[in-house]
Protein backbone atom coordinates (compact mmCIF):
# COMPACT_ATOMS: atom_id res chain seq x y z
CA UNK A 1 0.00 0.00 0.00
CA UNK A 2 1.52 3.46 -1.19
CA UNK A 3 1.26 5.59 2.04
CA UNK A 4 -0.55 9.14 1.72
CA UNK A 5 -0.35 9.95 5.30
CA UNK A 6 0.21 13.40 4.84
CA UNK A 7 -1.43 14.34 1.96
CA UNK A 8 -3.56 17.48 1.34
CA UNK A 9 -6.69 18.34 -0.04
CA UNK A 10 -6.98 21.81 -1.79
CA UNK A 11 -8.63 24.43 0.96
CA UNK A 12 -12.35 25.07 0.04
CA UNK A 13 -15.00 27.85 1.60
CA UNK A 14 -18.11 26.64 2.69
CA UNK A 15 -20.73 29.32 3.74
CA UNK A 16 -22.41 28.45 6.92
CA UNK A 17 -26.25 29.34 5.98
CA UNK A 18 -29.42 30.12 7.84
CA UNK A 19 -31.77 28.48 5.59
CA UNK A 20 -29.19 25.06 5.14
CA UNK A 21 -29.19 25.00 8.86
CA UNK A 22 -32.66 25.34 9.18
CA UNK A 23 -33.10 22.51 6.64
CA UNK A 24 -30.42 20.31 8.11
CA UNK A 25 -32.18 20.35 11.83
CA UNK A 26 -35.18 19.62 10.23
CA UNK A 27 -33.58 16.82 8.22
CA UNK A 28 -32.28 15.09 11.39
CA UNK A 29 -35.51 16.05 13.77
CA UNK A 30 -34.08 18.49 15.41
CA UNK A 31 -36.35 20.43 17.53
CA UNK A 32 -34.20 22.87 19.84
CA UNK A 33 -35.16 26.80 18.80
CA UNK A 34 -31.37 27.52 18.61
CA UNK A 35 -31.59 25.86 15.12
CA UNK A 36 -34.87 26.90 13.57
CA UNK A 37 -35.68 30.30 14.88
CA UNK A 38 -32.75 32.28 15.71
CA UNK A 39 -31.91 34.61 13.36
CA UNK A 40 -28.31 33.68 13.42
CA UNK A 41 -28.71 29.93 14.41
CA UNK A 42 -25.98 27.75 15.97
CA UNK A 43 -25.32 24.73 13.56
CA UNK A 44 -25.87 21.17 14.78
CA UNK A 45 -23.01 19.51 15.45
CA UNK A 46 -23.30 17.66 12.27
CA UNK A 47 -23.76 19.83 10.28
CA UNK A 48 -20.41 20.21 9.29
CA UNK A 49 -20.91 16.99 7.07
CA UNK A 50 -22.86 18.74 4.55
CA UNK A 51 -19.15 20.10 3.75
CA UNK A 52 -18.71 17.73 0.92
CA UNK A 53 -21.17 19.62 -0.71
CA UNK A 54 -18.92 22.76 -1.17
CA UNK A 55 -16.41 20.72 -1.70
CA UNK A 56 -14.55 20.24 -5.34
CA UNK A 57 -12.66 17.40 -6.41
CA UNK A 58 -9.50 18.61 -5.89
CA UNK A 59 -10.39 19.86 -2.39
CA UNK A 60 -10.02 15.75 -1.49
CA UNK A 61 -6.79 14.49 0.24
CA UNK A 62 -7.33 11.00 -1.15
CA UNK A 63 -5.96 11.13 -4.54
CA UNK A 64 -8.50 9.62 -7.26
CA UNK A 65 -6.20 7.24 -8.77
CA UNK A 66 -4.74 5.92 -5.43
CA UNK A 67 -8.40 4.15 -3.93
CA UNK A 68 -10.79 1.73 -5.78
CA UNK A 69 -13.53 3.95 -4.98
CA UNK A 70 -16.38 1.12 -5.87
CA UNK A 71 -14.96 -0.68 -2.86
CA UNK A 72 -14.99 2.30 -0.28
CA UNK A 73 -17.36 2.10 3.16
CA UNK A 74 -17.62 5.30 5.88
CA UNK A 75 -16.27 3.72 8.55
CA UNK A 76 -16.54 6.36 10.89
CA UNK A 77 -16.98 10.19 12.34
CA UNK A 78 -16.48 12.44 14.50
CA UNK A 79 -16.55 15.89 15.08
CA UNK A 80 -14.23 17.91 18.00
CA UNK A 81 -15.27 21.70 18.43
CA UNK A 82 -12.19 24.33 19.55
CA UNK A 83 -14.81 26.99 20.70
CA UNK A 84 -18.37 27.57 19.68
CA UNK A 85 -20.03 25.83 17.21
CA UNK A 86 -20.28 27.61 13.51
CA UNK A 87 -23.10 30.31 13.26
CA UNK A 88 -25.20 31.43 10.48
CA UNK A 89 -23.23 33.72 8.66
CA UNK A 90 -19.77 32.37 8.93
CA UNK A 91 -17.69 31.51 6.45
CA UNK A 92 -15.42 28.56 7.21
CA UNK A 93 -11.99 27.89 4.93
CA UNK A 94 -12.03 23.58 5.08
CA UNK A 95 -8.97 21.28 3.90
CA UNK A 96 -8.64 18.15 4.55
CA UNK A 97 -5.21 15.64 5.26
CA UNK A 98 -4.41 12.05 5.20
CA UNK A 99 -4.03 11.74 9.48
CA UNK A 100 -3.02 7.98 8.94
CA UNK A 101 -3.20 5.08 6.82
CA UNK A 102 -3.42 1.26 7.95
CA UNK A 103 -4.52 -2.16 7.04
CA UNK A 104 -6.24 -4.99 8.31
CA UNK A 105 -7.00 -8.84 7.16
CA UNK A 106 -10.99 -8.35 6.45
CA UNK A 107 -13.62 -11.34 7.87
CA UNK A 108 -14.37 -11.84 4.27
CA UNK A 109 -10.65 -12.35 3.30
CA UNK A 110 -8.31 -9.81 1.76
CA UNK A 111 -7.36 -6.82 3.24
CA UNK A 112 -8.87 -3.93 4.09
CA UNK A 113 -6.91 -0.08 3.62
CA UNK A 114 -8.27 2.70 6.34
CA UNK A 115 -7.67 5.96 5.80
CA UNK A 116 -8.33 8.24 8.57
CA UNK A 117 -9.25 11.59 7.14
CA UNK A 118 -9.23 15.06 9.10
CA UNK A 119 -10.71 18.21 7.82
CA UNK A 120 -10.33 21.23 9.60
CA UNK A 121 -12.77 24.21 9.47
CA UNK A 122 -10.93 27.39 10.07
CA UNK A 123 -12.18 31.13 9.82
CA UNK A 124 -10.74 33.38 6.98
CA UNK A 125 -8.26 34.54 9.55
CA UNK A 126 -6.71 31.17 10.40
CA UNK A 127 -8.43 30.49 13.90
CA UNK A 128 -9.44 26.72 14.31
CA UNK A 129 -13.34 26.25 15.06
CA UNK A 130 -13.61 22.59 14.06
CA UNK A 131 -11.92 19.21 13.02
CA UNK A 132 -14.30 16.58 11.40
CA UNK A 133 -12.14 13.11 11.33
CA UNK A 134 -13.53 10.41 8.78
CA UNK A 135 -12.63 6.98 8.63
CA UNK A 136 -12.78 5.71 5.30
CA UNK A 137 -12.49 2.07 4.75
CA UNK A 138 -11.50 0.40 0.79
CA UNK A 139 -12.18 -3.08 0.74
CA UNK A 140 -10.43 -6.15 -1.04
CA UNK A 141 -13.76 -7.06 -2.45
CA UNK A 142 -16.80 -4.74 -3.70
CA UNK A 143 -18.81 -4.01 -0.82
CA UNK A 144 -22.63 -5.53 -1.19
Amino acid sequence: MSDLTGARGEPFTMEVERGKIREFARATKARDGAYLTDPHPVAPPTFLSSAAFWATPESSALDPGAINWARILHGEQEYVFHGPPPRAGQTLVARQRVERTYEKQGRRGGTMRFFVIVTEFRTPDGELVAEGRSTVIETSQAAS
